[in-house]
């Protein structure tokens, strides 16, 4: 073990804990080698998107994502955006988000690269076991990775297809600890919001109350194939109706976490929402009648007694496969069919 882990503070001390927390994990940098940072223990479990899904131990890590990663996007760096530490049922959590960056010169997890420069986004939660991690969830938006090679197979969504960026505030990284009392309001907003989120009465887009959690200008950046919204009426327009029409009794369900710490909350369920496809068409695909899960994560910035922006990742590839849409299929097909 390095000298930093040996040096992890004892538990008599919440906040020495997750400052400890949050250094390590932003210390430890991009791992394309987990035997080598020993952060992971050597059961680890890692939850990943469609087509990796679940990798066990920490050597299959390696093997089965870190060094696809980075054979891939030639001098990958990560580049974070977010980065808290909290405690959620028991267990101390880190949770980040931003992007993989690198020169695309090999496939990705079935993805055909381009030779050209790619931005791979990502959320990433991890539960840690004393001085390490025990478990992560991540999800990697490959169908923005289609989009960039420009052979995503369906058609655009109603959003913007960006790259996300970071806190309009630049503070999404702060290792030393914030109150208490700062992340407590943050927490309470955002489950506020959610509870009004879970109110809506399935004919009035309205009943939810939204904008009294959400600021007018509000920034809403959602996975490749919905896009990025801005402001309270571009995201009712582009995401908030179309997505309650296509999925009327979507409920949220097995959360893995939610912390906040500072102006940020961040939440994920490996199914945090399970809905049927029962009603409009949802990214052109009419309702399937199919009961679907998905796995979901949500990082949110709070600005005074508002939030400002959103940072949206859902596994597409698995949704869109419980709706009998194969995105990889498609994705081989030549164009105008054979």
């Amino acid at each position: 073990m390095n000298e930093h882990f040996s040096n992890m503070p004892g538990q008599d001390s919440d906040q020495d804990r997750m400052e400890w927390l949050r250094r390590s994990r932003f210390e430890a940098g991009l791992i394309l080698d987990s035997s080598r940072t020993n952060l992971h223990h050597l059961d680890h479990v890692w939850h990943g998107p469609q087509p990796v899904n679940d990798v066990n131990g920490r050597d299959a890590l390696t093997e089965t994502v870190l060094q696809p990663l980075s054979a891939s996007l030639e001098h990958v760096e990560e580049r974070l955006d977010i980065l808290i530490a909290g405690s959620f049922k028991g267990s101390d959590w880190t949770a980040c988000c931003g992007h993989y960056a690198g020169l695309w010169t090999g496939p990705l997890f079935g993805v055909p690269a381009t030779g050209r420069p790619a931005w791979l986004r990502f959320g990433r939660f991890e539960r840690w076991d004393g001085d390490r991690i025990k478990e992560t969830w991540e999800i990697f938006d490959l169908p923005g990775m289609m989009m960039q090679a420009d052979i995503w197979p369906l058609g655009p969504g109603l959003g913007r297809p960006l790259v996300s960026p970071g806190p309009a505030t630049r503070n999404g990284i702060v290792l030393e600890s914030g109150s208490a009392e700062e992340a407590h309001r943050t927490l309470t907003l955002t489950e506020e919001m959610i509870d009004a989120l879970l109110a809506y009465d399935g004919q009035d887009f309205e009943s939810m109350r939204m904008p009294d959690y959400w600021a007018p200008h509000m920034a809403w950046y959602g996975p490749a194939g919905i896009g990025t919204m801005r402001g309270y009426e571009d995201y009712r327009r582009g995401h908030g109706k179309p997505f309650l029409g296509a999925f009327p009794d979507r409920q949220g369900a097995l959360h893995k976490c939610r912390i906040a710490e500072r102006t940020y909350c961040a939440s994920t369920g490996w199914p945090s929402v399970q809905a049927t496809h029962s009603g409009d068409t949802f990214l052109g695909i009419p309702a399937t009648g199919n009961r679907v899960g998905m796995r979901v994560m949500d990082f949110w910035r709070r600005d005074g007694d508002l939030l400002s922006e959103n940072w949206v990742y859902i596994d597409m590839i698995d949704l869109l496969a419980q709706m009998n849409v194969d995105i990889f299929g498609l994705m081989r097909e030549p164009i105008g069919g054979s």
